[in-house]
């Protein structure tokens, strides 16, 4: 059987239903889809988008119309949907949501998460990094207590081997020292680390392997890229991982499908 976990950065809901997202994921078959940036509201899902590919849709929609937004399609039903981080300022952007999947004996959760971006400007990253000092202690706390994968656009290249011109990145927001070593230590054991697992890294150690190009350019046609979206797991989830793939066949958004196929089921 297996569990079959897509994320993807949207970039607008309807623009990449026009770019026929829908009959990919139907294809796809996954179990479960983290989606980011629907750039839409609840009016504007209903009756259009509640479900994708037989799979039922549950969202986080931002206060402002045509910006951020999260959603989790699945084909199971969870036990409990939480919908933000408890934290005024990220949740009125909707930049969170939780599918929990409980049963006797297991706790185990489906996360979609959009982290903010810097690259408008100082104010905005000063808003990244205030997010990231909240999301850390969040994840800690929640892996005491269940097994969990977050899917989602991270915003964040952790390596050199992350994006294709990492030289001329070294001072621009997705590259900056601090963010990469907030992934660094999000990844690390140990008391102060967040012991969670880069699931596509553990699977496939390969360059440019990249899930978002910029639209400036010819970065797509030359693949000037970034590996901004990612799996992060508990490791006992983790350890599941067996194949992976990035979506290039089709361009639904300045962002690929990222799909990795798990040995479990809810």
């Amino acid at each position: 059987m297996g569990f079959r976990l897509v994320t993807l950065n949207l970039n607008g809901i309807r623009s990449a239903a026009t770019k026929g997202f829908q009959a990919w994921a139907e294809a796809a078959a996954p179990d479960c889809m983290g989606v980011q940036e629907l750039k839409a509201q609840a009016e504007d899902v209903a009756g259009r988008f509640e479900t994708v590919a037989g799979m039922a849709g549950y969202f986080h929609h931002a206060q402002k119309k045509g910006y951020s937004g999260v959603g989790l399609y699945s084909r199971h039903e969870p036990s409990d949907v939480i919908r933000g981080l408890g934290i005024e300022a990220f949740d009125a952007e909707g930049r969170y949501i939780e599918l929990r999947f409980d049963k006797p004996g297991r706790k185990l959760s489906l996360i979609s998460c959009y982290f903010p971006s810097g690259s408008s400007g100082e104010e905005r990253q000063q808003v990244k990094f205030q997010f990231l000092a909240a999301m850390l202690p969040h994840l800690q706390a929640l892996r005491t207590e269940r097994e969990f994968i977050l899917v989602g656009d991270v915003n964040i290249a952790h390596q050199e081997i992350d994006l294709k011109n990492w030289k001329g990145n070294l001072k621009n927001s997705g590259f900056l020292p601090e963010e990469r070593a907030w992934m660094t230590n999000l990844l690390a054991d140990g008391p102060s680390g967040g012991g969670l697992v880069d699931v596509f890294r553990r699977l496939n150690p390969h360059p440019e392997q990249y899930t978002w190009w910029s639209n400036r350019g010819q970065a797509w046609a030359k693949n000037v890229g970034w590996r901004l979206d990612y799996h992060l797991a508990t490791p006992a989830l983790a350890a599941t991982a067996q194949r992976e793939s990035i979506h290039l066949a089709e361009r639904f958004s300045d962002h690929a499908p990222l799909t990795i196929d798990y040995d479990f089921t809810l």
